[in-house]
């Protein structure tokens, strides 16, 4: 499976890409969007992984800022940048391309290109409206976001990385028939970091990242663990980690209170055709397993 990770790293991002890395799949290349932090910083970081994971894959850097709403960023969550640990800058350097337009020609070029969006969605949308016929290239594009069946982390019923740019978010859905993992399994996507052999410099870097959520968020949410979000959307390319609904969504594209919002008919009830798929349950042991194996590899 060729897979082009479109991220804003963020922890959990560094930690998808690493369980990617370490996996089956054939990762084609990193594109960045403004989300945990500003662009800039979310490339740098983006880089600086790929370093820390002894991996030259390519970067392009992508939208600075959502279609029409203000730019929200999370550095309260993930750190100073956008990312814990102490990586060192990169002496490399995004290609050229513009991310948008990577995504386009790599999936013209691999013919069944699989996107794993584990951002905002504004990089994604900007290629289908570059390209309409962008998905007849994709196998499938698989995105963390929505809070079906949970309530939201940005807002009462929105989660973060839709809530960041609803208009992309929507554009796509109509677009690309995509699977969205949300919160109501991403949330259970937990590891316990004693249970992993972190020693080691390396092994810091690691554990800080798996332990980037703040103290009072994870009281909040009646969390033991920093939930791994975007590593839930790897688990589910490489080990079938979740199981999936096909149902009739939407994204709220309104200015009220539920902006951002993923709206699912669970029972049909609008007779609207099924034109997404949802996780509906996580086998969170099967994760964990897939995920410490990841990081014992890569360690």
């Amino acid at each position: 499976m060729a897979l082009l990770i479109d991220t804003d790293p963020g922890c959990d991002d560094a930690l998808a890409i690493l369980l990617a890395l370490e996996s089956d799949l054939d990762v084609v290349g990193l594109t960045t969007v403004a989300g945990n932090a500003p662009v800039e910083d979310t490339t740098e970081n983006a880089l600086s992984i790929l370093d820390f994971l002894d991996s030259d894959l390519p970067v392009a850097r992508g939208a600075d800022r959502p279609f029409v709403k203000r730019q929200e960023t999370a550095e309260f969550i993930h750190g100073e940048g956008g990312l814990h640990g102490d990586l060192p800058d990169s002496a490399r350097k995004p290609v050229n391309t513009a991310a948008a337009e990577f995504i386009v020609e790599r999936a013209r070029e691999d013919g069944d290109l699989t996107i794993a969006a584990i951002g905002p969605l504004t990089n994604v949308a900007l290629a289908l409206a570059i390209e309409p016929d962008l998905p007849s290239y994709l196998d499938e594009v698989v995105v963390m976001g929505g809070a079906v069946r949970a309530p939201g982390n940005r807002t009462p019923a929105a989660e973060a990385n839709l809530h960041a740019d609803p208009d992309a978010a929507s554009r796509v859905l109509q677009s690309a028939r995509a699977t969205f993992v949300g919160l109501g399994v991403t949330t259970r996507a937990t590891i316990d970091p004693s249970t992993l052999d972190l020693r080691g410099a390396r092994g810091e870097t690691v554990e800080e990242w798996l332990t980037y959520y703040p103290a009072e968020l994870k009281e909040r949410y009646g969390l033991e663990h920093s939930p791994i979000h975007d590593a839930a959307v790897i688990g589910h390319l490489t080990a079938d980690v979740l199981d999936v609904d096909r149902r009739a969504l939407e994204v709220d594209t309104s200015e009220g209170p539920c902006r951002g919002a993923l709206v699912a008919d669970e029972y049909g009830v609008t007779g609207e055709s099924k034109n997404g798929e949802v996780a509906s349950s996580i086998d969170v042991k099967r994760f964990r397993e897939v995920l410490a194996s990841g990081i014992e590899s890569a360690l």
